[in-house]
């Protein structure tokens, strides 16, 4: 038989090696990841923001004598114009969606107290980590958008 040992397993030199170079891929992988996830964001809050102005328009359309609706949740429940009920989900209804936070106002109703304007705005949860931009549409369907993530105005840039 033969008198030399076997080596079974590794060494720690080994281990701390290949931990090493996991350490290295992670360094250069995470960073990409974040910017994928804030593009991710980005993109399903404008989705979102394009979802709320065709609800609108069909909330107007069921419910002539309101308009656009009071709040965000009215697309969801219905409660005030049973034709509002389900043109959006509960989580948009809700206002937070894909790390970024919807501010919906709507206009002064006028004499017949008809609701025929209505701006909403979305900001990222955390600035640089769940979003760089924020947006905004109004009734005319135009979204815009800031680049530094505060709450955009009419006067801000178009989306293209």
């Amino acid at each position: 038989m033969d008198s030399r040992k076997r080596q079974q397993g590794f060494s720690l030199i080994e281990l701390l090696i290949v931990v090493a170079i996991i350490l290295i891929i992670a360094a250069i992988a995470i960073p990409n990841l974040m910017k994928s996830r804030m593009a991710a964001n980005e993109s399903s809050t404008v989705g979102s923001l394009r979802t709320i102005n065709t609800g609108e328009v069909t909330y107007f359309s069921s419910c002539p004598d309101t308009g656009f609706s009071n709040t965000l949740g009215e697309l969801n429940t219905g409660a005030v114009c049973p034709g509002g009920q389900g043109i959006i989900d509960e989580v948009l209804a809700t206002g937070a969606k894909s790390g970024y936070v919807f501010t919906y106002a709507p206009g002064a109703a006028d004499a017949a107290g008809l609701i025929d304007t209505y701006t909403i705005s979305a900001v990222p949860e955390t600035i640089g980590v769940t979003g760089q931009r924020g947006f905004y549409s109004d009734q005319s369907g135009v979204l815009r958008y800031n680049l530094d993530g505060s709450a955009p105005t009419n006067a801000s840039s178009a989306l293209q």
